[in-house]
């Protein structure tokens, strides 16, 4: 073949019959070596890349936490004229005493377009209907993880899927601002799940791919620092549009479309993509690129490794079959993934329960609903900063299951500060002392939430293989959103319940870390890029290592 090359490169009068002799042979690589040891771990190439695609991750918070506002329920509601609504005055304009009043003589303060259930009458009888859009947003979450992860890894790529999700985010957004009803709102709640559901599985494995292994756990928390920003902006959007939501729906529908039209084009596909899809040129101009703005140069004689089945499969096939082979492989037909794939799950459904209902819950604190989402927003950030410190020294399977663990704790805490709060009588609006120490409680459970909903990500990026990686990214994320689903109707429980509520938040996350402990530990291994390799790979590593689980022996680079 080399020789072959070199009378190629003479014929075309490239090199001379003299010089062909002393070309350089291969340098087969892959692409975890090229990306060490010439394009650089991280460097401005890099940086820039994860920026672009990071910024996705601000759709994506917007999209979900967005019924924070359109579906709070009113503080307040007036007479409509004086003596017609008496025998209510004595509850002081709490909410739950107009059911007893007759329609049409009250209005709630701030006129009906101020949310959903103002404008619906999402109260009383039909307060039950106020969970309803919240829930089957997530579980449209659940399904589109499956469906885009499917198609990230198998068909579109990754690009061209975070693309397709963001468009189809500003437009399930923008229609759910023209809903007549509860029920086509619901459904259109349902459709925008659906839509960002891919945005944030395409964003960590884009992110992730580009990178060498050590800034691996760095890059995915800068994600979620573009997650936390989207939170932190939607009070900012919220307030000047609180008395019509339909305007903030309308707003976080333009960004995504600017996004895609602006940014999206300078976006590189993921050269292991491209590489295990056969599309090796473009793998290695995505390469090439990355170390031209580095400031280096990729060698001329470097060749990309594609790993495969046994070499025997892929010379009797030419080369095709082998890559046959590969797209066959299953996830769930390899038992050692398949029990890894399950354990992450049930851990997911857990962190998921817990980081969104928290978040959710957030209206049922004594305090203002915009100071209280900004605070929220804002003790995410020092769980992204302290995450990616912990992460470059911290093994994965001991960060996740003692943040599980401080949440968890947590929950349970403030159920001692809810039964005083509910046994008091009031309400305690002013804020006293023990308002305040629940939500300093909750506010540490949030970002140990925070912290471990974030590190599980990365986890799971690197205990899955590149040909199956987005699909185990997107049942992760299929996980997170059911454990979300039920989160709406648990916080409705909890007004009338708090104890049980944190209970329950509590117990699933102390239970997610707990089945953590038999994951492996995957700090500093390398990214394999099928099931096959990754299996032999670690049971070689792993031959001589007689501590840890059956599930969970440590995985070394």
């Amino acid at each position: 073949m080399e020789d072959e090359e070199a009378q190629r490169l003479v014929r075309m009068n490239i090199i001379n019959p003299a010089q062909s002799e002393s070309l350089p042979a291969k340098l087969e690589l892959t692409v975890d070596e090229v990306v060490e040891e010439y394009v650089g771990s991280f460097g401005f190439s890099q940086l820039l890349h994860v920026f672009l695609v990071s910024l996705a991750w601000i759709f994506d918070s917007q999209n979900t936490l967005i019924t924070i506002f359109t579906d709070a329920q009113p503080t307040a509601w007036r007479c409509k004229s004086p003596g017609s609504c008496l025998e209510a005055s004595g509850d002081k304009g709490a909410v739950a005493s107009v059911c007893r009043l007759e329609p049409g003589t009250w209005e709630w303060v701030g006129g009906n377009t101020g949310s959903v259930i103002a404008e619906w009458g999402l109260v009383c009888d039909h307060k039950f209907l106020a969970a309803v859009p919240a829930s089957l947003f997530f579980l449209g979450s659940l399904l589109g993880s499956a469906v885009y992860g499917h198609l990230a890894d198998a068909r579109l790529g990754r690009k061209r899927t975070m693309l397709i999700a963001c468009v189809a985010t500003a437009l399930t957004a923008f229609l759910t601002s023209l809903s007549p009803n509860v029920w086509a709102y619901a459904f259109l709640r349902f459709a925008n799940g659906f839509a960002r559901s891919g945005i944030g599985i395409c964003c960590l494995v884009l992110s992730t791919e580009a990178v060498g292994r050590k800034w691996r756990g760095q890059v995915g928390q800068y994600g979620f620092f573009f997650f936390t920003a989207g939170f932190l902006s939607l009070p900012l959007i919220a307030y000047p549009t609180r008395s019509c939501w339909r305007d903030l729906y309308r707003i976080i529908s333009i960004l995504p479309l600017l996004y895609c039209f602006l940014l999206v084009p300078f976006v590189s596909e993921s050269p292991r993509w491209l590489l295990i899809k056969g599309r090796d040129g473009e793998a290695l101009d995505v390469l090439k690129k990355f170390a031209r703005l580095n400031g280096k140069k990729l060698p001329r004689n470097l060749v990309l490794s594609n790993p495969s089945p046994p070499k025997t499969v892929g010379k009797a096939n030419s080369g095709g079959g082998s890559m046959a082979a590969e797209a066959e492989e299953s996830l769930w037909k390899t038992k050692w993934a398949a029990q890894r794939m399950i354990l992450v799950m049930l851990a997911g459904f857990g962190v998921g329960f817990v980081y969104y209902g928290i978040q959710l819950n957030v209206e049922n604190l004594n305090f203002s609903l915009y100071l209280t989402v900004a605070l929220n927003a804002m003790m995410e950030i020092p769980a992204v900063f302290i995450g990616s410190v912990l992460l470059s020294f911290m093994n994965r399977r001991l960060l996740f299951s003692q943040s599980a663990f401080v949440a968890g704790v947590s929950c349970i805490l403030c159920v001692i500060f809810a039964r005083e709060n509910r046994g008091s009588g009031d309400v305690d609006k002013s804020g006293g002392s023990r308002s305040w120490a629940q939500l300093i409680i909750e506010g540490v459970g949030f970002m140990a939430a925070s912290l471990a909903f974030d590190v599980i990500y990365i986890y799971c990026v690197e205990l899955f293989p590149t040909n199956v990686r987005n699909s185990a990214v997107s049942m992760l994320r299929q996980a997170l959103m059911l454990g979300a689903s039920i989160a709406p109707v648990l916080v409705a429980v909890g007004r009338l319940s708090p104890s049980f509520s944190f209970l329950a938040f509590g117990s699933l996350s102390i239970f997610s870390g707990v089945l953590s402990l038999w994951l492996p530990e995957t700090r500093n291994a390398p990214l394999y890029e099928t099931l096959r390799q990754q299996e032999e790979e670690e049971s070689r590593s792993c031959a001589s290592d007689d501590s840890g689980f059956e599930l969970g022996k440590e995985v070394r680079s």
